[in-house]
């Protein structure tokens, strides 16, 4: 039997990997002749909202190749384990490698120590994974993913983002990535209210999408007619939740109906 079966001195599955296999890491495939970014499909909005008792994820749906729509449902947020989650914008196939490898190092870590990474804990091992594939972001296959999670030790929901270097930056009360970031983020400026309940939060990220899309093409709107929803996923101290599509229909329709009379969306009152 291989020794590194039975050495405990890690609970990293990412080191083990790397040792008995480091071919299937993302991070350590052979650099490319030329940047191929712009050739291969880029995953673009996500938004985070913190709220009472925790935090509220939302991702579009669209990737986009240069200026074509490379795909109209691509799914952007992940659950990472029961209280903690990941949004991913930039190139969509290292991504999704990335969040299925942080899922299974956050269930080797439990498995082998027998408890589960403090929320701080969580975001240092994503950020040493994204520092690991700097030299595939330098190619062009950047991965920049937003990782939010309830933390039981605080009572409270938090959100991290990173930069193509790992970060990680601790964003508080709300954040967004991707190519309609800076709309979304003058979305939530202007509709974030502190200690709001979850499903307002889950309303003001749909707005922010909406307001994201409205401005940025690379941003998929809500996509009635093929009844294509963003993603939505809501993490309290009972665990992480993906909102089923009904409910999220529910909230998107809500949300249109409100834009009929508001083309530009709900108004901050001023002070």
């Amino acid at each position: 039997m291989n020794h590194l079966f039975t050495n405990t001195g890690s609970a990293s599955f990412t080191e083990f990997l790397g040792a008995y296999a480091p071919n299937l890491l993302p991070t350590r495939e052979q650099a490319l002749a030329a940047p191929v970014g712009d050739q291969i499909p880029h995953a673009t909005t996500i938004v985070a909202v913190t709220c009472a008792g925790g935090v509220v994820m939302a991702g579009d749906r669209r990737a986009t190749s240069g200026n074509i729509i490379s795909q109209r449902d691509i799914e952007k947020v992940f659950r990472t384990d029961d209280y903690s989650c990941m949004g991913i914008a930039g190139t969509a196939s290292m991504g999704l490698e990335v969040a299925r490898l942080f899922r299974v190092e956050l269930e080797h870590y439990e498995k082998t120590e027998g408890r589960s990474l403090s929320t701080e804990g969580k975001a240092q091992r994503l950020a040493t994974m994204i520092r690991g594939n700097l030299g595939m972001a330098m190619q062009g296959l950047a991965v920049v993913p937003l990782f939010a999670a309830y933390d039981p030790n605080a009572g409270k929901g938090r959100i991290f983002s990173y930069d193509v270097g790992g970060g990680p930056y601790e964003q508080h009360d709300h954040h967004s990535i991707g190519s309609g970031s800076i709309f979304a983020r003058g979305s939530l400026k202007k509709l974030y209210r502190p200690d709001s309940t979850p499903r307002d939060a889950v309303l003001a990220c749909l707005h922010a999408l909406y307001d994201a899309a409205d401005d940025d093409s690379a941003t998929g709107g809500p996509d009635v007619t093929r009844k294509i929803w963003p993603v939505v996923a809501v993490i309290t101290e009972d665990g992480f939740r993906r909102l089923p599509d009904e409910e999220v229909a529910e909230l998107v329709q809500s949300m249109l109906e409100g834009r009929m009379t508001e083309p530009e969306g709900p108004t901050a009152p001023l002070r």
